[in-house]
């Protein structure tokens, strides 16, 4: 339901547990705070305000349930009560990335990091299934060049990404979660020694899956309360993992412990609320759910990207936190890199670049004629750009596989 914005000023000393502080008495963008809202869980949310206000302003109509952490039995030891205030230290605000390479002169780097990032995906299961442990160094050393890419453009490697999916959803997994955690770390402005960790928790989030019986995880069909039971173990197999293979990266740790936990309560395995989820966990909640919603599974075909956002939208505020929801949906855009899409004239397209400038009028390859005839090969539209002829403009998104067209076939050779 919406409401007017009521707000009273309260100086900090006067805080309490419960309160949501909509704006402070200095600029965000000087705070270590990466959201425009603070919600109060805890006494470290108090003491973290203390030391950079004066007094803030208080939404007198929203209140906020306080921090807790619902233990369960096998969660692994050392990271069962791990639970951090608002302020994170590493997961704060310090850059604003612009592209300084173009779409076009980023390709062949972008190609070199996703064959790197994807061969290292490809590997880890083999590894884990005979009782080789992770190597923490090999993980960075894999995803970093994916991140200077994603740093230099934001478009390149995620266009490269889209169009070298292959059969394995496990591994079509991994490596699109270490991309969007990427993006999303570059769009908020996180060190990029801290993207690194979000990229390496995003490709190692699932990692606990190898665990699992691959009849299990292949089937074509909903599973059974008992089988739903052993599936949700693997974020507690997954922290095993990480254990045995001496991986402390605290960011890395949280994607894989807290990515089911949800922003209401209602997640797994600690049933934790608000922001007892640590940053990057609530984050790798909006990029797994994303990834699984827009990629094919053996049970049911993918929806597109846009229609994946719309769906994390309506669950703002409960399964997500709508600040992180909406700054998930500014980084990817309208129509994110490498979404089919149907244009007011019939043709099919693919988004290729995004125009900053003018996210609803991205770069885009034509696939197809009017009658959704294939071309035999593509032309590039920047529909910012149109100077003459019939205007083109998206009219919806489609599905990957849409009438018939697979882009890979236009693009890889």
């Amino acid at each position: 339901m919406a409401y007017d914005l009521v707000e009273r000023r309260v100086f900090v000393t006067d805080l309490e547990i419960g309160m949501y502080v909509s704006r402070l008495d200095c600029e965000w963008s000087d705070t270590p705070f990466p959201l425009q809202g603070v919600p109060i869980t805890s006494r470290e949310d108090i003491e973290s305000l203390q030391r950079i206000c004066k007094y803030v302003f208080v939404d007198l109509h929203r209140r906020v349930a306080p921090a807790r952490v619902s233990g369960v039995a096998s969660a692994p030891a050392p990271t069962a009560a791990k639970v951090r205030p608002v302020l994170n230290t590493r997961l704060v605000t310090r850059h604003s990335y612009s592209d300084t390479a173009s779409f076009d002169d980023e390709m062949p780097r972008a190609r070199e990091a996703f064959d790197t990032v994807a061969s290292f995906a490809a590997r880890i299961v083999e590894d884990i299934q005979a009782g080789r442990p992770i190597d923490p160094d090999a993980v960075e050393n894999a995803v970093r060049p994916m991140v200077e890419s994603v740093l230099r453009s934001g478009d390149a490697f995620f266009w490269m990404q889209s169009l070298r999916q292959r059969d394995s959803y496990t591994y079509q997994h991994a490596v699109g979660c270490s991309t969007l955690a990427a993006a999303f770390g570059r769009h908020m402005g996180f060190t990029d020694d801290a993207i690194v960790s979000l990229a390496a928790g995003g490709l190692l989030m699932d990692v606990g899956k190898s665990q699992l019986p691959e009849e299990m995880l292949e089937r074509g069909g909903p599973l059974n309360d008992a089988e739903w039971e052993l599936a949700r173990q693997h974020v507690n197999e997954g922290v095993a993992i990480l254990d045995h293979s001496g991986v402390l990266d605290a960011e890395v740790r949280d994607m894989v412990l807290t990515h089911h936990e949800r922003f209401d309560g209602s997640g797994y395995p600690q049933g934790l609320a608000g922001t007892a989820i640590p940053l990057a966990g609530r984050m790798a909640a909006i990029i797994d759910t994303y990834h699984a919603m827009s990629t094919p599974r053996p049970y049911r075909p993918a929806v597109s990207q846009h229609l994946a956002i719309r769906q994390l939208y309506s669950g703002r505020d409960r399964e997500f936190q709508g600040e992180l929801v909406e700054q998930f949906q500014a980084c990817l855009g309208v129509y994110p890199t490498g979404s089919l899409v149907e244009l007011n004239t019939g043709e099919v397209a693919i988004v290729m670049v995004q125009n900053q400038a003018r996210r609803l009028q991205p770069r885009v390859a034509l696939l197809s004629r009017t009658d959704k005839s294939h071309l035999d090969d593509f032309m590039i539209v920047d529909l910012m750009r149109q100077t003459n002829g019939v205007r083109r403009e998206i009219l919806r998104t489609l599905a990957a596989g849409s009438f018939g067209i697979d882009p890979r076939e236009y693009f890889l050779s």
